[in-house]
C-alpha cells in the first residue's frame, strides 16, 4: 500500500488561502445541516495534568471523504520550547478503508480553527463592528486575528493581550501584513484593557481541566460577540449563560459537557440557541445584537474541508513523499 506523507512545512508550502478555508467551512457547516455527516464527539486521553490527546474522526457522505485527526494539546510544552499543539491527520479511502495520506496536523488545525472564528464573526458580529480583541496571541491567536480581519470588513483596531509579551510582539509581526494597513494593532497590558470597548472578543488560551476564567462580563460592551476557541478557559460563565449562546456542533458540545470536566458551569442543552450548521444553513437566524457567546471546540468536519483544499493543490504540485507500508 502506497501512502503519501506530508510534513508541516510541505502542507504550508501548498499555499491554501484563508478565504478558501473560510468558504469551505461555511460549505461544511451547511452540509452538516443536511445530516449527511458522521461526526462522533471527539474522545481523548489525558496523560499529564491539563494536557490532552484527542481522536477526531469524520466521514462526509456527500463528499465521500473520511479521516481522523490524532491531536495533542500540551500547555506544558511552552517551557520546553516545543509546540503546544501537534498531531497527525490520517486520510482513508472510504471505499476500501486503506490509508491514502498521513500529514502533520498543526498547520491545518491553526488555520481551520482561526477560520472558524472568522466565519463566526462574519455571521454573528455587528455588520459595523470596528474593534476586535484577541486574548492569547500564540499561533492559534495569530490565525484568529488574520481571520477576524477577513471576516470583519469595517474593522479598524485589534487589541491584543498575552501573558507572554514576546507573543504579542510576534503577533504584530505575523498578523500585521495580512491586515493590509487598515487595522491598527494595539498591545495591551491586561486582559481587561484588551476586551473593553471591543465589538468582537476572541480567546485562544491554554485549556486547563479546572478553568480559572479571566474575562468578566462587566468588562464587555452590551453589544458584543464573545468567541471562545479554548473551551471554557477564558470567559466567566455568566457571559455564556446570559446571552445568545452558539456552538460549532451541538452534539459534540453536549457530549463533552456530559463527561463532567468541561463546560460544567456553561449553558445546558435547553440554553443552546443554535450551532453553526444551523446558522450557516439559515435554519436559525443569525443574532447580531446584544450579548452573544460562541464556543468553537473544533470539529473534524473542518479538517475534512481544509484537507480537500490540500488534496486539490496536490493534483498539480509534486509535494510529499510516497511510502510503501
Amino acid at each position: 500500500m502506497k501512502v503519501k506523507i506530508l510534513s508541516q512545512a510541505q502542507v504550508a508550502s501548498l499555499g491554501v488561502g484563508l478565504k478558501d478555508i473560510m468558504d469551505g467551512l461555511v460549505e461544511g457547516w451547511k452540509i452538516m445541516a443536511t445530516e449527511t455527516v458522521e461526526l462522533p464527539a471527539k474522545i481523548g486521553i489525558h496523560p499529564r495534568k491539563d494536557c490532552y490527546i484527542h481522536a477526531m474522526p469524520c466521514h462526509a457522505r456527500t463528499l465521500d471523504t473520511a479521516l481522523i485527526k490524532w491531536a495533542a494539546g500540551y500547555p506544558s510544552n511552552f517551557d520546553k520550547k516545543l509546540p503546544l499543539i501537534n498531531g497527525i491527520i490520517v486520510v482513508n479511502d472510504p471505499e476500501t478503508g486503506q490509508v491514502e495520506m498521513i500529514m502533520d496536523s498543526a498547520w491545518v488545525t491553526a488555520w481551520r480553527t482561526g477560520a472558524a472564528a472568522g466565519v463566526c464573526a462574519r455571521f454573528l458580529a455587528d455588520d459595523q463592528a470596528e474593534a476586535a480583541a484577541i486574548v492569547g496571541s500564540g499561533v492559534q491567536g495569530q490565525a484568529t486575528g488574520i481571520a477576524l480581519g477577513a471576516g470583519l470588513p469595517n474593522l479598524k483596531e485589534m487589541k491584543v493581550y498575552d501573558l507572554v509579551p514576546s507573543q504579542v510582539e510576534r503577533f504584530e509581526k505575523e498578523v500585521g501584513p495580512h491586515l493590509g494597513g487598515r487595522v491598527k494593532i494595539i498591545p495591551c497590558a491586561t486582559a481587561e484593557e484588551c476586551v473593553r470597548g471591543a465589538d468582537v472578543v476572541a480567546t485562544s488560551i491554554p485549556t486547563p481541566e479546572k478553568p480559572k476564567p479571566i474575562i468578566k462580563k462587566e468588562w464587555l460592551k452590551t453589544d458584543v460577540l464573545a468567541i471562545a476557541s479554548d473551551y471554557d478557559a477564558a470567559y466567566c460563565p455568566d457571559i455564556m449563560l446570559e446571552g445568545t449562546f452558539v456552538c460549532d456542533n451541538r452534539n459534540q458540545y453536549l457530549m463533552t459537557q456530559s463527561w463532567g470536566t468541561y463546560f460544567q458551569a456553561y449553558p445546558r442543552e435547553k440554553d443552546v440557541y443554535a450551532d453553526m450548521s444551523e446558522i450557516c444553513s439559515g435554519q436559525k437566524a443569525a443574532v447580531k445584537k446584544g450579548l452573544r457567546g460562541a464556543v468553537l471546540m473544533g470539529i473534524a468536519m473542518h479538517d475534512i474541508m481544509t484537507v480537500r483544499l490540500i488534496q486539490e493543490k496536490l493534483k498539480t504540485m509534486d509535494i510529499g513523499v510516497d511510502v510503501e507500508i
